[in-house]
């Protein structure tokens, strides 16, 4: 999940945790109250592939397959099992008895057209290309339901049942060719997972309720009820947390204020593993070199040359660690290959002697871009932190600039900056969603690598044909071993080319008042946010 994005409406109050006013309704609204700047897009999956819609999305759809909290193992959600019948055709046989909370049965049919509204919709917010592999999909029966595939032994595509493109949507209230507005969503109650929604304003107040019809992955929420409420500024967030006026503060914290926090009693700050990743891009048409050889020499000298762990410490105060890959530590078959290659510290011999062996001349003119907007505050001291370390050298003078998202979004795919931030949440916690989307060969609409590095492009000296067989034979093998040793070749041969640099690897963070429990039982490498995790 690449560019999930949003603005935020303001909601500040000093009013008790226990009870809370939804604004607006004039509704009193009890339970356990969890406070968040995310935004929704969409309470529909066909129109959102964003971190605020998802935790919505989280509580109150089914999926055929989910991740139970703390773990990434597949596990029968709305399934009863899930195999591959053939090579190219996945089949999922349904548990028996399953119902919408408005009543109506949910059947094969509702999950067949739950995938296929989202290819046929086709929302630009919406998780279409994670759907790219699936040429068809069919109810055999009421409990049946048959996945086609373009290629065989997709051994990711079981995962891609759990991501924003996996919610099961109730095909008599919801429309085939386009997206359910939420307030109409949330009327029609087509929802089978944990919670439903009984109060919705939003953006600023929504509380779900157990559905004890529910039987899933997560099953049975210690909370019967619920409250999401929607902060503008992060500061505001702080504020109501500190003053324990709510129960968990999830997404997002500055480094500084999550430090703070960090002294304050009363109140827990709960870290998990997350897989956020936070890397530059080197445009390989744009960026500087006069070939293709002094390009390459350019971006491994930059390599050399950047200082992780002061990135981590002195921007992120420990928030974030070094990234040694695009792999982060603790996704299956991650290795270190930044690392290996260029050493954990910077190496200023070893960045001159790329540059001078290539005949490149010095100082190297860098146009570095960054987002102050998308990625969090702290961005801004993170790229001053690397122009810094990079003019240190002697090596490279640095134009560093700025671009507000809703620019940055439309210029970067269009070859506007030689070298850029982007950051990367995970679909899946799979090495492969780490990869793929980024070293895959472009296709007409560059949905193969969004991020226009140029990378592995066809007709250019960077296509890549040794990259896009490693790939596909990472997809397809079933064999733990064979497979982690071809995600390690990938990543080496990722390394040696550097057209995207990891800098550093972000973990899930959220702060709650003593007494809450099972928070840091949610914040695992599937980047869900279960309500039915937490308890009071």
């Amino acid at each position: 999940m690449s560019l999930r994005r949003g603005a935020a409406i303001a909601l500040t109050t000093a009013v008790s945790a226990a009870t809370l006013v939804a604004c607006g309704s004039g509704d009193e609204t009890t339970g356990l109250i969890v406070g968040t700047t995310d935004t929704v897009v969409s309470i529909d999956p066909a129109g959102s592939y964003d971190n605020g819609s998802m935790t919505v999305q989280t509580q109150v759809y089914q999926y055929l397959l989910n991740f139970p909290a703390g773990s990434t193992e597949l596990t029968p959600d709305a399934a009863e099992s899930c195999d591959f019948t053939e090579p190219t055709v996945y089949t999922c046989t349904l548990k028996p008895g399953l119902t919408f909370a408005n009543g109506n049965d949910l059947t094969a049919s509702d999950v067949a057209f739950s995938f296929q509204r989202i290819v046929d919709i086709n929302d630009p917010n919406g998780p279409a290309s994670l759907l790219g592999n699936m040429a068809s999909v069919e109810a055999v029966d009421d409990a049946t339901v048959k996945f086609t595939l373009n290629s065989p032994n997709d051994q990711t595509f079981p995962q891609i049942l759990v991501t924003s493109a996996g919610p099961i949507v109730d095909e008599d209230t919801y429309p085939a060719d386009e997206v359910l507005p939420d307030d109409e969503a949330v009327e029609a109650d087509g929802f089978s997972g944990p919670y439903t929604i009984t109060s919705y304003d939003k953006n600023e107040l929504a509380e779900f309720t157990a559905n004890p019809d529910y039987d899933g992955t997560y099953g049975t929420p210690s909370e019967d009820v619920v409250t999401l409420k929607y902060y503008a500024k992060s500061e505001n967030l702080k504020l109501d947390i500190e003053n324990e006026a709510i129960d968990v503060a999830y997404r997002s914290l500055t480094p500084t204020d999550i430090a703070d926090l960090e002294t304050k009693d009363g109140i827990t700050v709960h870290q998990g593993v997350g897989g956020e990743l936070r890397y530059m891009v080197f445009n390989l048409d744009t960026m500087p070199g006069g070939t293709p050889a002094q390009k390459l020499a350019v971006r491994q000298a930059v390599a050399s040359s950047v200082d992780r762990d002061e990135l981590s410490t002195g921007v992120y105060q420990d928030t974030y660690t070094p990234a040694w890959s695009m792999v982060p530590e603790g996704q299956t078959g991650a290795t270190e290959a930044f690392k290996e290659l260029y050493g954990a510290e910077p190496d200023l011999d070893a960045a001159t002697k790329y540059l001078t062996d290539a005949g490149v001349t010095t100082p190297v003119e860098v146009q570095l871009q960054y987002n102050p907007d998308h990625y969090g505050s702290s961005s801004d001291q993170e790229y001053n932190a690397v122009k810094r370390q990079l003019e240190d050298t002697g090596l490279f003078t640095v134009n560093l600039q700025s671009t507000e998202w809703t620019t940055y979004s439309e210029e970067f795919p269009a070859d506007a900056y030689p070298v850029f931030q982007l950051g990367w949440f995970p679909d899946f916690p799979d090495a492969d969603n780490y990869l793929s989307p980024f070293l895959s060969p472009y296709s007409e609409d560059k949905a193969g690598n969004f991020t226009n590095s140029h990378y592995n492009e066809d007709g250019t000296p960077y296509a890549d044909p040794e990259m896009t067989t490693l790939l596909e034979s990472e997809r397809t093998d079933g064999d733990p071993t064979t497979r982690a040793a071809t995600l390690g070749q990938i990543q080496t041969r990722l390394a040696e080319q550097v057209p995207y640099l990891p800098l550093l690897t972000g973990t899930s963070v959220a702060i709650a008042v003593d007494g809450v429990k099972g928070v840091e039982d949610t914040l695992d490498a599937s980047f869900k946010f279960r309500f039915t995790s937490l308890s009071q």
